[in-house]
């Protein structure tokens, strides 16, 4: 009984232990093997995570008749900031479902605003410079990240186990420009994948 008992306290204080966290270390790359920066990683939020936050600004700007940064990851719910930097007016719009929205002409140094409401890609354009495209990859998990130059993204604090990666790339080739890949995530997992692209992938 004595070993019964003890076996019983030993299930108890497993299930009662929080589950470990890991930090995953993605490397995407082109299928000829050059770094691509802009791809999102994502892992899905298991029950009881917490809502998504960054540390990243939830802005981009107009400066020198482009946006920046090309890709933002931005929670579901976010406002993002639209600054103008230029010295002429632009016309910031997205025509994507659940995202839809208009900032009339706005000039220097004005900002305006916008929520995102709908997880998705929204893509962005100007209605006076054709040339400017971004997008916004809204998000409910908090396990989301950018690559950077180097074509890294590193996720930190994800759960332990096998785990499904999404990437996502707006001139990947693939449907929906999204691949998947399972991984098990323990410690410090590292994770290199090589996606399609567009030719003209640059921007």
């Amino acid at each position: 009984m004595v070993v019964k008992s003890s076996l019983l306290a030993c299930a108890l204080a497993v299930g009662a232990a929080p589950a470990f966290a890991g930090d995953l270390v993605v490397t995407v790359t082109t299928k000829d093997g050059k770094l691509l920066p802009d791809a999102v990683v994502t892992l899905p939020a298991p029950a009881g995570a917490p809502a998504p936050k960054f540390p990243w600004k939830l802005e981009i700007a107009q400066k020198d008749k482009q946006f920046a940064p090309f890709v933002l990851v931005a929670p579901v719910g976010a406002e993002v900031a639209f600054p103008n930097f230029d010295k002429f007016r632009h016309h910031v719009y997205s025509f994507s479902k659940g995202n839809k929205f208009e900032l009339e002409l706005y000039g220097s140094d004005q900002k305006r605003s916008v929520t995102f409401k709908a997880t998705g890609v929204a893509a962005l354009g100007c209605n006076i410079h054709d040339n400017m495209v971004a997008f916004v990859y809204v998000t409910d998990t908090p396990y989301a990240a950018r690559t950077n130059a180097k074509g890294v993204a590193e996720l930190k604090g994800a759960p332990d186990g096998a785990a499904q990666v999404t990437i996502w790339h707006p001139h990947a080739k693939s449907r929906d420009q999204i691949i998947t890949t399972d991984t098990i995530i323990g410690g410090v997992t590292r994770l290199t994948v090589a996606i399609d692209v567009a030719a003209s992938h640059g921007h």
